[in-house]
């Protein structure tokens, strides 16, 4: 019997054992992680701070322009079907009022040109391409800073490495004869997160650059064949008038 509670007592107090070991680490991990990446990312030295602020900038320049673009975009599909059935029927006051009720490239497009019908057709189409110009350079903004961020920042954690590796040749000379591994481990400690900090950030805004480039080309494309549409629905009604 005293053998029988001896052993129950026993596995009872291994049992919590176990479980206090396991719940401890559970509760430690989260905070050594960040403390680790916290002092991984301050031993980057200066310049990983100037990598995390490009980081920032362009994950922003990223979503706005993703933003900006898919509103670009937005058009009712039926649009030019409903710009051409009201100026064959002479309604160019209400082409006008339906373009006005979309804010995109296309639709101030063909305004500009519904307003210019009448004049010779040089001048409404030079219209509508300056209206287009704008348009893009609007479309475009901000992705010459990314592509900038794309270049470099990897050229900016190129430069930690190098001065990781002064520092690391430095802390030897200093040392003369009484080299020590901990002497080099400091300087290329630098050297190697700056290169992956600034390859990081590179990648990223390389193919956020590349992605918004396909998305503007898009929406250039689609402005280009809407303008062709239009100056057609000119050509073939060219005594349209307001009803």
């Amino acid at each position: 019997m005293l053998f029988h509670l001896l052993q129950a007592d026993t596995l009872e107090a291994l049992a919590d054992a176990i479980n206090q070991a396991a719940d401890a680490p559970v509760a430690a991990e989260p905070q050594q992680m960040s403390e680790s990446l916290f002092s991984m990312f301050t031993m980057g030295g200066p310049l990983m701070w100037v990598l995390l602020a490009l980081s920032i900038l362009a994950i922003y320049l990223i979503g706005r322009k993703w933003w900006v673009i898919k509103n670009a975009s937005k058009i009712d599909p039926h649009f030019m079907k409903d710009i051409r059935d009201y100026i064959t029927d002479g309604k160019t006051k209400s082409a006008v009022t339906l373009c006005r009720k979309y804010d995109n490239p296309v639709a101030r497009m063909v305004e500009t040109g519904i307003n210019r019908m009448g004049r010779p057709m040089a001048d409404i189409q030079s219209a509508i391409e300056n209206i287009g110009n704008v348009e893009v350079a609007r479309l475009e903004k901000g992705l010459p800073l990314l592509a900038t961020i794309a270049g470099g920042a990897p050229m900016i954690g190129f430069l930690g490495t190098v001065m990781g590796m002064v520092q690391a040749f430095f802390n030897m000379s200093k040392a003369g004869n009484n080299i020590d591994i901990t002497l080099l481990s400091g300087g290329i400690y630098t050297a190697m997160l700056t290169t992956v900090g600034g390859l990081i950030v590179g990648i990223i805004a390389y193919f956020g650059y590349n992605w918004l480039t396909g998305k503007v080309s898009d929406l250039v494309y689609q402005m280009e064949s809407s303008t062709m549409e239009f100056i057609d629905i000119v050509i073939n009604e060219p005594s349209a008038s307001e009803k």
